[in-house]
């Protein structure tokens, strides 16, 4: 009579991860989705950026590859914060997938379960509770009330985490809801987070306009530029293609041939931006602006 002999495990839906066209799947699903988080952060980053110039973003024609740039911006301490959730919350099912491993090494029973992850599981309602208390109080937390879907996404992560007994919660209603609202509410603390990064910039490079690069037009035929605020205009002498020069003026942005340009002593509230789109009889030239001092390399 023959020994039984073990079973030989069987393979996963994908194959598990030792098959390279598993694991290429596995790359180009999650590059796929980190390539549209930054487009639609890029994305909004700009549109709220230069909304505070009251320019909109469908007049700037950026490209995908310009709009995924632009969300390097947001590479701060909330946003990380933020972004360390979103890891959490991917890393979920690698994480069962250890405690399974785990299990069987116990001889088919639950592994040891940690004190911490029993009082995180229990404190899971407390702090969706917090959070939802923050949302209460949504006007009065600002610019922070990206906390609030944070703490929130956070407590349902936690429900996740095994009792005293080594059970997790099973279920669609307790298991696949809560994560699934948890990645709704990361998504729109992220959100929350570029909008308000958006803003801060915005309104930190309106005030120093003085700093911005600085451009000098000249034209054949006089342009529309109200003298005034820094912008001064002279009138060379005859016989020049270019008779008309105009100074002190900062870019803003620069796409495609038209320059946003405005005087240096240009308010974010109440003064226009001027665009002048370069052309054979338009020269433009750029130049520093208002170099920041350097303690102790000279005045």
């Amino acid at each position: 009579m023959s020994e039984p002999q073990d079973e030989p495990p069987r393979p996963g839906p994908l194959g598990g991860l030792d098959s390279p066209g598993a694991l290429l799947r596995v790359v180009v699903a999650q590059g796929t989705f980190i390539a549209a988080l930054l487009f639609y952060l890029g994305a909004m980053y700009t549109s709220t950026f230069y909304r505070y110039f009251h320019i909109s973003l469908n007049s700037l024609d950026l490209g995908f590859g310009e709009q995924v740039t632009q969300s390097l911006h947001l590479l701060k301490l909330e946003v990380l914060v933020a972004a360390g959730v979103i890891v959490l919350l991917v890393a979920a099912p690698w994480v069962r997938r250890r405690a399974r491993t785990g299990a069987r090494a116990y001889g088919g029973g639950a592994p040891p379960v940690s004190k911490l992850e029993v009082v995180a599981g229990r404190a899971s309602l407390a702090i969706v509770a917090a959070g939802v208390v923050l949302l209460a109080l949504w006007t009065e937390i600002q610019p922070y009330g990206w906390v609030a879907p944070l703490v929130i996404a956070a407590g349902l992560l936690l429900s996740q985490c095994r009792d005293s007994a080594g059970r997790r919660p099973r279920g669609f209603r307790r298991r696949a809801l809560p994560v699934f609202v948890a990645g709704a509410f990361v998504f729109w603390a992220l959100t929350q987070v570029t909008v308000e990064t958006a803003r801060r910039d915005a309104g930190d490079h309106a005030r120093r306009v003085a700093d911005w690069t600085g451009v000098v037009v000249l034209s054949s035929h006089p342009l529309a530029l109200p003298t005034g605020g820094g912008l001064q205009k002279e009138v060379l002498p005859g016989g020049l293609l270019h008779r008309y020069r105009y100074s002190g003026l900062r870019l803003l942005l620069e796409r495609n041939g038209r320059y946003f340009v405005v005087p240096l002593g240009w308010n974010a509230r109440t003064d226009a931006i001027y665009v002048i789109r370069e052309s054979d009889t338009t020269w433009i030239g750029l130049t520093p602006g208002t170099q920041p001092r350097v303690l102790g390399l000279g005045a």
